[in-house]
């Protein structure tokens, strides 16, 4: 390659057309503290996302401490071994105890039936993961929370715009956590968001990622400084009036992999999960036992071509030291959680990745 390919790239707009909102915040020397631009990105994500009530975030991880925290969830929590790291630490920042249940081998979100085996008396919550965008059961998971009286916290940081047949992944569960990290679909360089489903909910969110304020006076709870900039806010404003754009291009992309894909033996391309709207935040590939060499060996030779591609997510969560000493982090627990993470390569995908790119690297993938 002429210059290095990175599994994703973030995209960025035009920047002359971000300097009048820098001319904004200047003029008004409001810096931070929900400010008109913070304002004006919450109202415009609930209407891109068709969702009623969102609050931003620095960073999608202190939002899901602080989402745990809205819910006064302790004890134990259901969650996945197969994610970002975040995902559980966020459980641990919160002294609340993890436990990994299985995921499901087409979707590799959480086995609604695995999960209703590891429920104990101290379970109060289930945190699934969207994993790649793709929706993860949500009625069956719905359903064991209300059989067993859980809170459920989406981890959503993949599925920026996704919806099934009825709406917006967004709106299932108790709350949904976006990240709007530079490397997201959608992104404020850094940031993050809660999903609420009422304003009450979304007033205490409020107040807890700005220390517990209630007014300059009054402090209610034990909050964190989670609050999104006015620059980080801007970004993400002009970022919507692209966003339709980007993700036509990465469908362009996916379908591109698939069908240059299509009949390599060993490759297989994980599925959909019956989402209605799909946002192509990830591409990933199986590499089977009867491809001509390893998962890692085809991670490595696509290296040296400067061409990187990631092994999300190797290893599980369940096992990093802090998680391999739980009963529920043992791999025979664990058997397609583990099988998959031996066999996933994501591939670069992001709206300027150019098609002859796209050709090299599967041109190269079935030359093996």
């Amino acid at each position: 390659m002429s210059k290095p390919v990175y599994v994703t790239q973030p995209y960025l707009p035009p920047l002359q057309e971000f300097i009048p909102y820098l001319e904004e915040i200047w003029g008004s020397k409001v810096l931070t503290n929900s400010g008109p631009v913070h304002q004006q990105l919450e109202k415009a994500l609930c209407e891109y996302l068709g969702v009623e009530h969102i609050a931003l975030f620095t960073n999608g991880t202190i939002a899901l401490v602080t989402a745990l925290q809205a819910l006064r969830v302790t004890g134990e929590v259901m969650t996945t071994p197969y994610s970002f790291v975040a995902t559980s630490h966020s459980l641990l920042w919160n002294g609340i105890k993890p436990v990994f249940v299985d995921v499901d081998p087409n979707t590799l979100n959480l086995d609604p039936a695995k999960l209703e085996a590891a429920v104990t008396p101290q379970t109060t919550a289930i945190m699934p993961v969207h994993c790649y965008g793709h929706p993860c059961d949500v009625e069956a998971i719905r359903r064991i929370a209300d059989n067993y009286n859980l809170k459920v916290i989406y981890d959503a940081a993949h599925a920026f715009g996704v919806e099934d047949a009825t709406g917006s992944i967004l709106r299932h569960g108790d709350l949904s956590v976006l990240s709007f990290h530079a490397t997201k679909v959608f992104n404020t360089f850094e940031g993050g968001a809660i999903v609420c489903p009422d304003a009450k909910t979304k007033q205490h969110i409020d107040r807890l990622k700005n220390f517990g304020f209630v007014d300059e006076l009054t402090v209610v709870a034990v909050g964190i400084n989670g609050k999104m900039s006015e620059f980080n806010a801007a970004l993400g404003l002009l970022q919507l009036k692209y966003n339709d754009q980007a993700l036509a291009r990465r469908k362009e992309i996916d379908v591109a992999y698939r069908k240059r894909l299509e009949g390599v033996r060993g490759i297989r391309c994980l599925n959909d999960a019956g989402e209605k709207i799909a946002n192509y935040s990830y591409f990933p590939i199986f590499v089977g036992a009867d491809y001509p060499i390893s998962r890692d060996d085809l991670y490595q030779k696509l290296k040296a071509k400067s061409i990187h591609t990631r092994r999300y997510f190797y290893p599980l969560i369940s096992d990093f030291p802090m998680y391999r000493g739980l009963p529920s982090a043992r791999s025979e627990n664990l058997p397609v959680a583990t099988a998959a993470a031996r066999e996933i390569l994501c591939l670069p995908i992001y709206p300027d990745l150019e098609m002859s790119v796209v050709e090299e690297i599967t041109q190269f993938i079935a030359a093996q």
